[in-house]
């Protein structure tokens, strides 16, 4: 890798700002000066520093938000701020995305990286990789729902859902529920209570597969993933 885009990467600048760096002579390749911002080096054997200061190399960010209701799960949008503009700034300069999308007005769990493929692979329904969501539905649910969500619902374009795992926490008017869905439709909760004649007015994921919300995040909070964290992902999409 080019050392101009590894030191901006890495939070040192832009290009322009880390060549300033180089040709000022505070950069060094295992011990020697470096001016030249061309010189490819390895971050997995070379020790590159600034200042004296040791670059600590990754490629990759793996983060867990707790979203509030009010972002796009997206890197730009044009109308609305996004999960990526709450980042900090050295956060930001991996070039991360959100993995999968959750609706503006839908809040939880959110993980955000620049490793597609463990994105793609926990995204993929070829996975069965279960989303875990807490909801409040206008409306009694009751073990019917249970059954039908279990056999998969027809949607209002004629989608037939995977089975699903409905499981209700209190039924009345105003019911909550945990349901578990292994694939990831445009407002596919929503609609899936809709085809049973009910109303989402709250929804928040709290889990990916065994993967929880860590619950000292509140909302717009994040943190990256522990490694035992990240090792599960790893393991449930088969990249360990």
């Amino acid at each position: 890798m080019r050392i101009d885009k590894l030191l901006a990467n890495m939070g040192y600048g832009t290009r322009k700002e880390v060549k300033g760096l180089l040709k000022g002579g505070n950069i060094r390749v295992n011990g020697q000066p470096e001016k030249s911002p061309k010189t490819h080096v390895n971050p997995d054997e070379d020790m590159v520093t600034v200042m004296g200061e040791e670059v600590d190399y990754r490629e990759y960010i793996y983060l867990m938000l707790n979203k509030p209701g009010d972002l796009v799960s997206a890197t730009k949008d044009a109308n609305d701020p996004t999960v990526i503009d709450i980042l900090q700034i050295e956060d930001q300069v991996f070039e991360p995305f959100p993995v999968g999308r959750l609706d503006k007005d839908t809040e939880g769990l959110l993980l955000i990286t620049n490793d597609g493929q463990l994105a793609h692979r926990l995204t993929t329904p070829k996975k069965d990789i279960g989303k875990t969501y807490y909801a409040v539905i206008a409306g009694e649910v009751t073990e019917n729902d249970v059954q039908n969500f279990a056999e998969g619902v027809t949607l209002e374009d004629g989608y037939v859902t995977k089975p699903a795992n409905l499981h209700i926490t209190h039924s009345a008017a105003q019911s909550e529920i945990e349901l578990t869905i292994t694939e990831g439709k445009f407002h596919q909760v929503k609609r899936m209570f809709e085809a049973v004649d009910k109303k989402v007015t709250y929804l928040k994921r709290i889990k990916i597969g065994s993967l929880m919300l860590a619950p000292e995040l509140e909302l717009g909070e994040y943190r990256e993933l522990t490694e035992e964290e990240l090792d599960y992902l790893l393991t449930i999409t088969n990249l360990e």
